[in-house]
């Protein structure tokens, strides 16, 4: 549904697996587009949105950070992700709030494990995308290499629109095979030559051309028309149906070049004015309205972050338009909120506007309880969006201040950490009392704890982390009989239940089905044996541990007339699977990782080693120009240290990444000796 909206606004998001290149890439669109007069350099720690102290003494992007600049007269909202896998929770946050995507790959290793993470992220938010093969001066660099990973490696059709000039370290510029025409960068230059294509290129551009249109013809139906008759797609017809296959996520287009020595990137920018789309080109967001600026006023925070000049909500307007002083609902806590100022984010710098409207990404100052995933809307129109979805954390530490006069300090930069970032949870350990700080990973763990000692000055202990176990049952019972009575005085508590509990199959994580006959035990006390049941589920038998994997079916039960109860039954369900799960054999699971090691060739035999050492079960390895890559899936339990270890295997070559890969049973514990 389109509306009076104008396709000005490129909403988008670099993507990427970590050392792909996306800074550089971000930091050559401010550069070009004018909202920088300087290259930021990664390895310099002069990149605008790597501004935190963390990033640039990490060298990776740790934080989404939003930037905006003007592109041949459309405004580009952009938000540089980050590529390392215990940060994926701040990609999935800006990935709802994005309309487009430019997804950036080694030419060298092409898809690597996080690249393909982030696409199922943005597959599972229909976002659509297009492809920049980036670091085409390296050695061993090979588009056809990485076009052919994108289509093995993610499912898609990949469309190549550009043919390198040269290569590795030759690599000058690119044949655009829409227009047909060389785009050239002689060194040191910020842009290019339009040049027509070089005569050694000419055949293989021609022969690279009519393999696009044919592809896209297979794929578009107007294209399709056009090439039946015409034998040939025409200039215009090729970039429409480009454009469409973009947008529904039939096929991504793909360019190349080098972003850090600035090759590429213009056409690049034109690309995504060209295939990506506006706001007005997005279907309404469930539960909200057509980004149409005379509509309501409803935006999604999804990120908050506490400055020294206070706290930052940055929200994405999805309708209407907001000015400063106007007064919004927030959905979550019912409150009314006043806005008192906007600011256009350029990382963290920022320029105050008087008004945002539809398709905006801005920051705004006032709301002092919006959290990620809160809905901020008029409040004579209240809607409430779809949230992010957070991940739930796998790696816990315990944290503790040093001084006991810092105890409630450490309480308020927790609750303020947890804010910033909903995938940090905080709770305290009824056991211990100790506060546990959970996330997901090591690397992030030790973001957030560096966060503490730097930004609050506090002195902290951390103890090593500890992983998230689960329960399940690999063999169930039947027929377990529960009867829950309980008389007091006045009306009393009665519920009978009987339940067969069993492992599921696949990855449910709990079903729960009724086969009760004949009336015997009311709808709504089945809701209630069903919402016991989940609550029992908090905690296992074999250490207290979440329990997954679990089928109850409810098949018989008995009421009394005056005595039953929703809370009875609810009481009933609860207790009687606590039962069934110590009479069933469970198992203890563990979390697991798929780990991709690069390392010398020469070192391959010590890293193999080391993963068997620490249960890893590897699943690939292969070797290409002295370099090996081996794939493996290891305990996460067993990842703890692992950087330190693999450099002094591999005298600091070697280089390792890991993505979640759930969770598989862990060995039983030893039994204790004898006395």
């Amino acid at each position: 549904m389109r509306t009076n909206l104008p396709p000005v606004i490129r909403n988008l998001g670099i993507l990427a697996h970590v050392d792909a290149g996306k800074t550089t890439v971000t930091e050559r669109i401010l550069f070009l587009t004018g909202a920088t007069h300087k290259r930021g350099e990664v390895h310099d720690g002069t990149t605008v949105t790597d501004f935190d102290p963390q990033e640039r003494d990490r060298g990776i992007t740790i934080f989404a950070a939003a930037v905006s600049c003007d592109w041949a007269g459309h405004r580009i909202n952009l938000i540089d992700t980050p590529g390392h896998v215990d940060f994926s929770d701040e990609v999935e946050r800006s990935l709802r709030v994005l309309d487009g995507a430019v997804a950036v790959f080694d030419a060298v290793a092409g898809v690597e494990p996080q690249s393909e993470t982030v696409w199922r992220q943005a597959d599972r938010h229909g976002v659509p995308r297009i492809a920049f093969v980036n670091k085409l001066d390296r050695a061993g660099a090979e588009l056809d290499g990485a076009v052919e990973s994108i289509r093995t490696r993610l499912g898609t059709v990949p469309l190549p629109v550009q043919l390198p000039i040269g290569r590795e370290d030759g690599f000058t510029g690119v044949v655009d095979l829409v227009r047909m025409r060389a785009y050239v960068w002689a060194d040191g230059a910020d842009t290019y030559a339009d040049e027509p294509v070089p005569d050694e290129l000419r055949d293989e551009a021609r022969h690279r051309r009519r393999r696009l249109e044919e592809t896209v013809a297979e794929l578009h139906p107007a294209a399709l028309e056009e090439f039946c008759a015409d034998s040939a797609l025409s200039e215009e017809t090729l970039t429409g149906a480009l454009r469409d296959l973009t947008l529904t996520g039939e096929a991504v287009v793909v360019l190349c070049g080098s972003a850090y020595r600035n090759r590429g990137v213009e056409p690049l920018l034109d690309a995504v004015v060209a295939y990506l789309p506006a706001p007005s080109d997005m279907p309404p967001v469930r539960g909200g309205t057509p980004a149409d600026p005379a509509a309501p006023f409803t935006a999604l925070a999804f990120k908050v972050s506490a400055t020294a000049t206070g706290r930052m909500t940055y929200v994405r307007v999805y309708a209407g338009t907001i000015a400063k002083g106007d007064t919004v609902l927030d959905t979550t806590t019912g409150r009314t909120e006043r806005i008192s100022r906007i600011l256009r984010v350029q990382a963290d710098r920022a320029t105050e506007l008087d008004a945002a409207r539809a398709g905006d990404i801005v920051a705004v100052v006032g709301p002092k309880t919006a959290r990620a995933g809160t809905t901020l809307c008029a409040p004579d129109a209240p809607v409430v969006l779809e949230p992010p979805t957070t991940a739930d954390p796998v790696v816990s530490v315990a944290v503790e201040a040093r001084r006991s006069t810092d105890t409630g300090r450490l309480a308020t930069a927790l609750a303020r950490l947890s804010e910033e970032d909903p995938s940090l949870v905080v709770r305290s350990d009824p056991e211990t009392g100790q506060t546990v700080l959970s996330g997901l990973g090591e690397l992030h763990l030790e973001v957030a704890v560096e966060k503490l000692r730097r930004d609050r000055g506090l002195e902290v202990t951390v103890g090593r982390p500890q992983v998230a176990y689960r329960e399940t049952v690999a063999k169930g019972v039947t027929g377990l009989l529960h009867r829950h009575v309980k008389q007091d005085g006045g009306a009393g508590q009665f519920a009978h239940v009987v339940i067969d509990v069993e492992p599921t199959v696949g990855d449910e994580e709990f079903v729960f089905l009724s086969t009760v006959t004949g009336g015997r035990v009311p709808q709504e006390y089945i809701r209630a044996v069903e919402a016991g049941c989940r609550d029992a589920l908090v905690e296992g038998p074999l250490g207290g541990h979440p329990v997954t994997g679990v089928r109850v079916t409810l098949t018989d039960g008995a009421t009394h007339p005056k005595d039953s109860s929703e809370m009875a039954f609810r009481t009933a369900g609860r207790f009687a699977l606590r039962e069934a799960l110590r009479a069933s054999l469970m198992t203890l699971l563990e979390p697991v990782a798929e780990v991709t090691v690069t390392v010398p060739a020469e070192s391959v035999g010590a890293v193999l080693g080391d993963l068997a050492a620490r249960r890893g079960r590897v699943t690939d390895s292969t070797t290409r120009s002295g370099t090996a890559v081996v794939s493996a899936t290891v305990p996460l339990a067993e990842l703890f240290g692992y950087a330190s270890r693999l450099r002094g295997r591999t005298q600091g070559r070697g280089t390792f990444t890991t993505r979640p890969a759930g969770y598989a049973p862990a060995p039983a514990p030893a039994p204790a000796p004898a006395p």
